[in-house]
């Protein structure tokens, strides 16, 4: 397990500070603002800290409200909105400075029986293992840029394999412009069988590339283009049991961008096809003036 990963194993484990508050922190990196990741990642913890064990997360709902402030800590409020006898809901409220910055909604749910169908097809896409690491890529493009030195040898929690093109390679070449990303990602761990713990990973790892899906439609790339962003609002659902520390096929695709807001929408598929997540987001893509 390397160093990255047991940090963020870390930043999940939430302090209780009351009943049904909960304090979580941020690495400790020279960051502008919180990862949209963490911040929903820590929230599904507080919320799951105050479910039976029996009901399992089926889907969240959140909104980024205000940037977090990597400096101090999140406090996370938690309310008991329903104890039913089939489905538990919660919702939870980070706040820092006594003002709200993210809010969600989650619902948990009992396994029962019921009819099954899959309609979604994972697509057609190379093995990880014949993929070549994100860091490796990133390397070949960056290697030699001291003023990225940091973000190419930065380690990484999560081992990501792209199918399609990295942001910064379809910004050096416009025949690499794509409304869809495919990367396959995994914790390279052995991971405990918390059902909760898996979860909250897939979690942590659905914002890394949504926004990026945008970006790769119009060839842009952070730091390469006049560009800025953030997630606005995020859902996920549940459809069943996965590890984080097996490979899953991430396929996302970005239907519309306008107005300064983009949309982008995934599914996570286990290498036997079978689908596991949905996620959408709508995200803030603002390109200003020269």
């Amino acid at each position: 397990m390397n160093e990255a990963l047991k940090e963020v194993l870390d930043l999940l484990d939430l302090e209780q500070i009351e009943l049904d508050i909960f304090r979580g922190r941020s690495p400790e990196e020279r960051i502008q603002r919180v990862f949209g990741g963490q911040v929903a990642a820590q929230a599904l913890v507080a919320a799951g800290r105050t479910v039976p064990d029996d009901r399992l997360v089926h889907s969240l709902h959140a909104y980024f409200i205000r940037p977090g402030d990597p400096a101090v800590p999140i406090v996370y409020n938690v309310e008991r909105m329903r104890d039913g006898r089939s489905f538990t809901t919660r919702r939870i409220t980070a706040i820092q400075h006594g003002k709200a910055i993210f809010t969600m909604s989650a619902s948990f749910h009992i396994e029962e029986r019921g009819v099954h169908h899959q309609a979604a097809r994972m697509p057609s896409v190379p093995r990880p293992e014949s993929l070549r690491p994100q860091q490796d890529r990133m390397r070949e493009l960056f290697g030699d840029d001291p003023h990225l030195a940091d973000l190419v040898s930065r380690p990484r929690p999560v081992d990501a394999r792209y199918v399609t093109p990295l942001t910064w390679e379809a910004n050096r070449d416009p025949a690499l412009r794509s409304s869809e990303t495919q990367v396959w990602f995994r914790y390279d761990a052995d991971l405990p069988d918390d059902p909760l713990l898996h979860v909250v990973l897939a979690a942590y790892a659905s914002d890394y590339t949504l926004v990026d899906t945008v970006l790769l439609a119009h060839g842009m790339a952070w730091g390469a283009s006049n560009v800025t962003g953030a997630s606005l609002d995020h859902a996920m659902w549940f459809h069943r049991p996965f590890r984080a520390d097996e490979w899953l096929l991430y396929a996302q695709e970005s239907p519309w961008s306008a107005s300064g807001r983009g949309l982008a929408r995934g599914q996570m598929f286990t290498p036997a096809g079978d689908l596991v997540v949905s996620v959408v987001q709508e995200c803030l893509i603002r390109v200003p003036d020269a």
